[in-house]
């Protein structure tokens, strides 16, 4: 992999883990523009890593508060990330089959997956606006929270947005749902970089220093901004230039496979 390849890779992840437009299809869609055959476990694990930094930095009162009394929100947090380790320990590797292919197929379930949460993040603006009933966080919301995130392991399927538009059907503050959801992506990915990790020693490590390094800070510095931004879009519930950008990112999914091969 070449140094340039590895940070625009960098800074794919970075943006796309945080703001709801779907890193894993981010990545899968420009690595068939840039003509990276197949990125490194180990290098997928530590773009991984370099988005954790900026989520530990932004909400570093709020994870210290995690382990402070009452311990209702640790114990929210914990419920919320259960239906995506079993989602992804049951489903992985079919989902990883089917999207992760190089052929018209694989194109079309990418761009649908788009055009699905260029429809949720739109919806959730509406009902944001419309019925913005500021509610704390519960076990109720919890669990839709971590429900949609397990659903979200679908490529395409933006993370970030799914769980916060979830947070926005229960009724939570826009404010409590924002941190929280990016609060869940802290066991999310690290259960992705073990996952990963167990994978990279199987099959053996593939270690290039200086792409790492560069794809490295590069992803964390462009997930700084990406969280910093998105927690001013989400007190203004605007979402819909992101639904109007999935929906061309669904187009070019299926055109560029259909037409360029690509």
């Amino acid at each position: 992999m070449e140094i340039w390849q590895a940070i625009i890779l960098g800074a794919v992840q970075g943006l796309a883990e945080f703001l709801p437009v779907s890193s894993s299809g981010h990545l899968i869609i420009m690595q068939r523009w840039l003509g990276v055959a197949e990125g490194s476990l180990f290098f997928d694990i530590m773009l991984h890593i370099g988005t954790l930094i900026p989520v530990c930095i932004v909400f570093f009162k709020e994870i210290i508060g995690l382990f402070r009394k009452p311990l209702d929100k640790l114990l929210f947090l914990v419920i919320a990330s259960v239906p995506a380790a079993l989602t992804g320990f049951l489903l992985g590797d079919i989902v990883e089959e089917a999207f992760y292919g190089k052929d018209l197929l694989a194109a079309c379930l990418l761009g649908g997956t788009f055009f699905l949460t260029a429809v949720e993040l739109f919806v959730s603006e509406i009902v944001q606006k419309k019925y913005d009933r500021a509610l704390p966080l519960s076990y109720k919301s919890a669990i839709a929270m971590g429900v949609a995130q397990s659903v979200a392991i679908v490529p395409g399927l933006s993370r970030s947005g799914t769980v916060i538009s979830a947070g926005c059907y229960a009724g939570v503050e826009r404010g409590e749902n924002a941190n929280f959801a990016f609060l869940m992506s802290i066991p999310v990915i690290l259960g992705a970089a073990l996952v990963s990790g167990y994978k990279s020693i199987k099959e053996g490590l593939n270690i290039e220093i200086l792409p790492i390094l560069f794809g490295v800070a590069t992803a964390a510095l462009t997930g700084y901004l990406a969280i910093k931004l998105m927690l001013k879009v989400i007190k203004k519930a605007n979402y819909k230039w992101f639904s109007l950008y999935l929906l061309l990112m669904a187009a070019a999914s299926v055109i560029s496979m259909a037409c360029f091969k690509v």
